[in-house]
């Protein structure tokens, strides 16, 4: 196993790796939408919750070699169920033609108060 690490996404607040590379695969933790410059949730809703979570996911495959189209997974967590229309406009702009399987759940809190939580699967090189 390889843990990946990247300073273009936020650096882990507990013991966790961004990601793990294991037998081809890439297994990254679910990305809040944490600045990784300030460490701090990014103000304003869902909208710019979300492209910071997309931001940092790309930023994580990108460091394990893998980019959208080798994902083969993702669960989409979100506080309230009703921002999903908006979630899933900007998963299918950001993913482009990637149409990984995907899960989303509607959760009673995530991590900082954020708003959403995205994690992924991804088939890297090994």
């Amino acid at each position: 196993m390889k843990p990946i690490n990247t300073d273009k996404a936020p650096a882990a607040i507990g013991p966790y790796s961004q990601g793990m590379k294991v037998h081809g695969f890439l297994f990254t933790a679910g990305q809040i939408a944490l600045d990784p410059a300030t460490g701090q949730i990014v103000d304003g809703g869902i909208t710019p919750q979300t492209q910071r979570v997309l931001a940092n996911l790309s930023a994580v495959l990108k460091a394990a070699g893998a980019e959208w189209s080798d994902v083969v997974k993702t669960t989409v967590f979100l506080a309230d169920l009703a921002d999903f229309p908006v979630v899933n406009d900007l998963y299918g702009k950001h993913l482009g033609d990637a149409r990984p399987a995907r899960s989303t759940v509607q959760v009673a809190a995530l991590p900082r108060g954020a708003l959403v939580e995205i994690d992924a699967i991804a088939r890297v090189k090994e």
